[in-house]
């Protein structure tokens, strides 16, 4: 479909698409670990991983608190640049196909994928020695028991993309 109305007219019909998620990029995963991080991701709800022209991105469903309940801008005249750059050529409402390279929405797709791609299924622990965990012993400093962090998975990088 052709953008042949004015911005303003095609935002009165919108359900503003564009509104209601944050896509972030990620790092091009290179080892397993990589795959498995992003994996983590899909095994939560709203989160959703796509591949573009080659970047990787992790797209996490969450609506624009400045969005009103007719889908119109509550801050219109002060919204950040990303949104202001945002052109209705671009609209999310006009299509369907946004030409992903790839499209993760299951952590089970991504595993399919890392074993095409990889020979390697993702989780399989073979190759390890089963055992019970370890426990590792804490030394105190200074008298104190230091607490144990968690590292997580991977972190983002880089700049907010603009919704697609």
């Amino acid at each position: 479909m052709k953008l042949d109305v004015l911005g303003s007219v095609l935002c009165a019909q919108c359900p503003a698409a564009c509104c209601r998620y944050v896509a972030l990029p990620l790092d091009k995963p290179r080892t397993v670990r990589d795959y498995d991080d992003i994996r983590w991701y899909l095994m939560h709800e709203g989160f959703s991983v796509f591949v573009e022209d080659g970047d990787w991105y992790v797209q996490i469903e969450s609506k624009c608190k400045n969005l009103r309940d007719d889908n119109l801008c509550g801050v219109y005249e002060t919204r950040p640049e990303i949104c202001e750059n945002y052109q209705p050529g671009d609209c999310d409402y006009l299509g369907g196909d946004y030409g992903y390279d790839h499209l993760f929405t299951h952590p089970s797709q991504l595993e399919a994928y890392v074993e095409r791609k990889l020979g390697r299924r993702l989780g399989d622990r073979s190759g390890r020695t089963p055992s019970a965990p370890t426990r590792r012993r804490v030394t105190p400093v200074n008298g104190r028991t230091p607490r144990r962090t968690s590292t997580g998975a991977q972190t983002v990088a880089g700049r907010r993309r603009a919704s697609r």
